[in-house]
């Protein structure tokens, strides 16, 4: 079975998470500087088994788009451009954000943890995932 990757993008960084191959669990991955992220992917897509990439989508509340959704829609195709044999989905990520602050709270994180932002992206793009992943099951 393959792999997804979900991917949360920031202008200056971006938060990666994989799938385990049954589909059921998301890791997260790392952090990149966004203008790494389409070369991180090319590696990634060869060293791993991965057929399905996951880009969480801003959204505000009343649905409209955020700030920085016109960006994640022009990732979008790129990614479609550069990887066309991948699926590339997009996933609503309203509240992941507060959400990993939240976990990393629960899970007892620092205080210098909870504010490196870097890894909020990253348990940002894991909760992405561990969402879609939820809601499609296993292959």
């Amino acid at each position: 079975m393959s792999k997804v990757i979900s991917i949360d993008f920031g202008l200056k960084r971006t938060g990666l998470a994989i799938s385990d191959e049954s589909r059921m669990f998301a890791f997260g991955l790392e952090t990149v500087a966004s203008q790494e992220l389409m070369h991180r992917l090319t590696e990634l897509s060869q060293k791993e088994n991965v057929d399905t990439f996951v880009l969480g989508l801003p959204k505000r509340l009343n649905n409209e788009d955020a700030h920085i959704t016109q960006n994640v829609l022009l990732l979008e195709e790129a990614l479609k451009r550069q990887f066309p044999l991948l699926d590339v989905v997009l996933e609503d990520e309203r509240f992941t954000s507060k959400m990993a602050s939240a976990a990393m709270h629960t899970a007892g994180a620092s205080k210098k943890q909870k504010r490196e932002k870097g890894l909020v992206d990253k348990v940002s793009a894991t909760l992405i995932l561990q969402s879609y992943l939820d809601r499609n099951g296993r292959v």
